[in-house]
């Protein structure tokens, strides 16, 4: 597969430069498999049967920054190399090793994974009740080491077995997801080498001696073949590194083929929006033959290289078993808004993902959190940022003790330094001891709760009895659950955890602030969380470009599961059997999606959008937090009883200790209708002077 692979040199129209095109390969009657056929010549399947069909969702986390270094998820991992200069600073996984030497490196890395995820993590996962799955990035250098990671790793495929193993224990399956590539795939540091990269600290003369580099304006991602930043296209195809990548699916399916918590492989992480698309499904068919030659149940789950559209996906691998789609949904990069458009925005993803579970298949949101700015620290690169981010100040908090114990080098972080070098095109960093993490959200005014405008003009960091961030992240959360798993096939939550303390990027953290309710989510809380947002529901009803026969085997699946007879089933065909399975699938659907059920019978079934019209009285459990602002009208009635009840108080205190104002209240003309009246003798008679019998007004 691999030497067939080499051979192949495609023209990607316009993308790529011209090439020999290879002898086509005769697909005859197909490539067998164990429960379906393959067809290389249209990247299809036939005969599938749907050995091991995905009717249950996934609800799980990341395992991020375990295997695969990312700044930003393990800060105290890249503290020691504050301040230093283009030899000596590391910015992603592949310079760690570089800088720090195998011997050092491995020292290190060898403490980070015995403290980053431990049993006690997984257990805890587990018994939340809302984890099933966790997705492991893993680096492709684990399994086919390079470079600096030679002998900088070692130990780490060990490590692996163990989670593994930890996973199994507790009822919990993995995805293994190759999260880097050789000479990356997209540029960013969590594909183990942050490439388009230079230094310039020759060109900083003032203030002189600033180590300085960029990365964003020239960030280049050589995996597939050389790229071309002023053309902006591939001037050629790298098949070295394709047989590379192929090699490391085939040693991870030898390894864990029949490892029973593995649920499946993601051959590669976010591939780059700019990777030749021919040359993509290309290495994700090949890579899925691999792996269904030896791991015959194992799930195929490919990302979207950021094209998540049916122009991109729609009838790639149709009729294959047990792929599914990978796309990542994230706010952090959004504009600042209001709360309500956070709300709109993650129930609005539910159509999207429905359009592609129509026209591919299964959908997996493998990434997103609970980030609606981009606040938390070297989130776009160490030292680094987005030119332009954070769109808003963001709030400071003490930089946290080190996860693996105070032995490691350039921690704690020094209190006496501002941010300290090398300076990227953008600000982040710990700065005299604090670090930057997400804002907080103030709780809103009555007369803009709907317009959600507080936020303009609020701090980072919300006062005391203002802050209303667990109120938005609680309901915003429900909103995207509801969203994921309502619709697709589930979810993956980035991350399990954060180095430093921010609960919108650690799911642990989310579970204990309340945000992310604990249980099986089967909650109405959930389940109803988006209907002010939608405008349709959803109905799951039967697939008519199914064949019969898979959407009877379907119908089966639901009523044994409810042990219901199926004997009728086989007098059914043509139209009435599509409108009984319609009934079948949504009434089981509708009971079960809750508990994690699918729209996916086998490839039997698809979800419909309906258009309701709801009462006002649909939506009253949606609720703000607000602090309530009086009108002006209460506010002049207020301050008018405030007056009255402040002059009587005045005047009956003026009375009694003052002789001289009393004689002349008594002694006035306008007064005397009062001070003659049995109700002004009656409360003041102990105030009046002995003797005092008021004025004949006749003499």
């Amino acid at each position: 597969m691999v030497a067939r692979y080499l051979a192949a040199a495609l023209a990607i129209g316009g993308v790529v430069a011209e090439t020999k095109k290879p002898t086509a390969e005769p697909d005859g009657d197909g490539l067998p498999f164990r429960h379906f056929t393959a067809f290389s010549s249209t990247q299809t399947c036939l005969g599938d049967e749907h050995a091991l069909p995905f009717n249950n969702q996934i609800r799980g986390v990341n395992l991020g920054g375990l295997f695969v270094l990312e700044p930003w998820i393990t800060p105290s991992l890249f503290y020691q190399f504050l301040g230093g200069n283009e030899t000596g600073v590391a910015m992603d996984h592949y310079s760690f090793c570089e800088v720090l030497g195998p011997e050092e490196g491995n020292r290190q890395l060898k403490r980070h994974w015995e403290s980053w995820v431990t049993l006690d993590i997984i257990k805890e996962l587990a018994e939340s009740g809302a984890v099933n799955s966790l997705r492991v990035p893993v680096g492709d250098f684990m399994f086919q080491p390079y470079g600096p990671y030679v002998g900088c790793t070692d130990g780490a495929l060990e490590y692996l077995d163990t989670i593994l193993d930890w996973a199994r224990s507790f009822g919990l399956s993995v995805l293994l997801d190759v999260h880097t590539q050789k000479d990356s795939q997209n540029g960013f540091d969590n594909s183990g080498q942050t490439l388009g990269f230079q230094w310039t600290s020759g060109l900083s003369t003032y203030p002189r001696d600033l180590t300085t580099f960029q990365h964003w304006p020239v960030r280049e991602a050589n995996w597939i073949g050389d790229f071309d930043p002023k053309a902006i296209n591939y001037t050629s195809i790298n098949h070295d590194n394709i047989a590379h990548s192929l090699k490391v699916v085939a040693r991870i399916v030898d390894r864990y083929y029949d490892h029973p918590a593995v649920l499946g492989l993601e051959p590669v992480n976010e591939p780059w929006e700019l990777t030749p698309l021919k040359i993509l499904k290309k290495f994700y068919w090949d890579a899925y033959l691999i792996v269904k030659k030896k791991a015959h149940y194992w799930k195929f789950i490919m990302h979207d290289s950021f094209r998540f559209t049916p122009e991109t996906w729609g009838g790639f691998m149709k009729g294959c078993p047990d792929r599914a789609l990978d796309t990542h949904i994230y706010q952090a990069w959004m504009d600042p808004a209001s709360r309500l458009t956070f709300y709109n925005d993650a129930c609005a993803q539910k159509k999207q993902i429905a359009l592609m579970e129509r026209e591919f298949g299964p959908v997996v949101v493998g990434e997103w959190s609970l980030a609606t700015d981009n606040c938390a620290m070297w989130l776009n690169g160490f030292n680094d940022n987005l030119p332009g981010f954070p769109r808003s100040p963001c709030k400071y908090i003490p930089c946290s003790e080190p996860y693996m114990g105070a032995a490691q080098p350039g921690t704690p972080v020094d209190v006496g330094k501002p941010v300290q070098g090398p300076y990227g095109t953008g600000m982040s960093g710990p700065a005299f001891g604090l670090c930057p993490v997400d804002r907080d959200w103030m709780t809103e005014r009555y007369n803009r709760a709907e317009e959600g405008q507080s936020w303009i003009s609020s701090p980072p960091e919300a006062p005391r009895g203002r802050d209303g961030t667990d109120e938005v992240m609680s309901l915003l959360a429900l909103k995207k659950i509801s969203a994921f798993s309502g619709i697709g096939h589930g979810f993956y939550f980035w991350n399990f955890r954060t180095d430093l303390y921010n609960p919108q990027w650690s799911y642990m953290l989310a579970l204990e602030r309340g945000w992310i309710p604990r249980g099986d989510l089967a909650d109405d809380r959930i389940m109803n969380s988006c209907h002010r947002e939608d405008t349709g529901a959803f109905v799951c009803e039967a697939n008519r470009d199914a064949p019969e026969d898979t959407v009877k085997e379907g119908m089966r699946y639901a009523l044994s599961e409810e042990k219901k007879s199926t004997k009728h089933l086989d007098k059914l065909h043509d139209d009435d059997l599509y409108d009984e399975a319609d009934a079948i699938f949504g009434e089981f659907w509708e009971t079960h999606r809750a508990k994690g059920a699918t729209c996916d019978f086998g490839g039997a079934a698809t979800l419909a959008e309906q258009n309701k019209t709801r009462s006002e009285d649909y939506y009253s459990d949606d609720y703000f937090n607000v602090v309530e602002e009086f009108p002006w009208w209460k506010v002049v009635a207020l301050a008018a009883v405030g007056v009255i009840i402040g002059a009587l108080v005045g005047f009956t205190m003026a009375m009694k200790l003052s002789p001289t104002f009393s004689r002349k209240v008594r002694s006035s003309a306008m007064l005397r209708p009062v001070t003659s009246s049995g109700l002004f003798r009656q409360s003041f008679g102990n105030l009046l002077e002995p003797g005092f019998v008021g004025l004949d007004v006749d003499n």
